[in-house]
């Protein structure tokens, strides 16, 4: 078996025949479907189960309700395949997806192939070290943490797991994914579409006024955490991994005060003192951008 395709679901039963449809699509033919659904309350998994009747590469899982990465994990233990692909129960890919992260990476001799989004279209090439890859996620510009668009070989998952209590796991997991790579393979054309709606897991990215201060926090822990994990991990990119955590403090400051978002007070404080206490480094860092000094001037370093 050449990918397991691994979807989570949960009360989707308006959007879950599109993913599944979109998969049974494909190009490229040597895959298993496992879809896990997490505890559904509606009629999701009846659907599902409904698709595997008719096809034989489809397996449904039931399981009592838990976090997306308790889900995940419950598709990673039965996955036979070389390669794993995540994608989600609300999102849809082309039919050439798999085919085409499959070539990728044959083809280019890497652990991980990326490919562009909806959201994220360039039609360029890179083939890149796992420090390069990091910094491209960490950048955001062509790809980021999301699982879906990117096909991995299944031997990195042999000493990680998503995380079982995280609502965010993906941020946690995906720099050691990629930091364990020999190769990451990128194409930027667009093959998946990611669907932005309300109930979306990731919609306050979207629309800020969601933003709760659980999700704030558990940012915060998992920024910090992955700075001094790849601190440790590749020491010449140090002011670099600095930079991002900063970075995505300074772009949270600035939505806090301009949105007046109230109920984050105690998170804005822990930001701006982290901030004003290495404003020096931050702005004189190579990599600074020029709106980042101004939000620094505006909302930290008030005279």
């Amino acid at each position: 078996m050449k990918v397991s395709v691994i979807m989570l679901t949960y009360n989707r039963k308006s959007l879950i025949s599109r993913a599944i449809e979109s998969i049974l699509m494909q190009t490229f033919c040597d895959f298993e479907f496992i879809i896990v659904d997490n505890g559904s309350s509606d009629c999701s998994g009846t659907i599902a189960d409904g698709y595997a009747q008719k096809d034989g590469r489809i397996r449904v899982i039931h399981r009592e309700r838990g976090n997306i990465g308790s889900g995940r994990n419950t598709g990673l233990e039965v996955a036979i395949g070389e390669y794993i692909m995540f994608i989600d129960d609300d999102d849809w890919c082309e039919p050439d997806f798999l085919e085409f992260l499959y070539n990728l990476a044959v083809n280019s001799g890497a652990d991980i192939s990326i490919c562009g989004a909806y959201d994220k279209v360039y039609d360029e090439k890179l083939i890149m070290s796992p420090e390069v890859a990091l910094i491209e996620l960490l950048c955001r510009k062509r790809y980021n943490v999301q699982f879906p668009t990117k096909l991995i070989k299944c031997t990195l998952f042999d000493s990680v797991r998503f995380s079982e209590h995280a609502k965010y796991d993906d941020i946690e997991l995906m720099p050691k994914i990629i930091a364990n790579a020999n190769l990451v393979a990128y194409h930027g054309l667009p093959k998946y579409t990611f669907y932005r709606h309300p109930g979306n897991n990731s919609a306050w990215t979207t629309n800020h006024e969601l933003l709760t201060p659980e999700t704030l926090d558990e940012y915060l822990r998992v920024y910090r955490e992955r700075t001094v994990w790849l601190t440790e991990r590749f020491p010449d990119s140090s002011a670099l991994w600095r930079y991002f955590e900063w970075s995505f403090m300074i772009s949270m400051v600035e939505k806090i005060k301009r949105l007046n978002i109230e109920h984050c007070t105690t998170q804005l404080a822990v930001m701006t003192r982290e901030l004003s206490i290495n404003k020096s480094e931050f702005q004189g860092s190579d990599y600074v951008l020029e709106f980042e000094k101004e939000w620094l001037e505006r909302y930290v370093c008030v005279r």
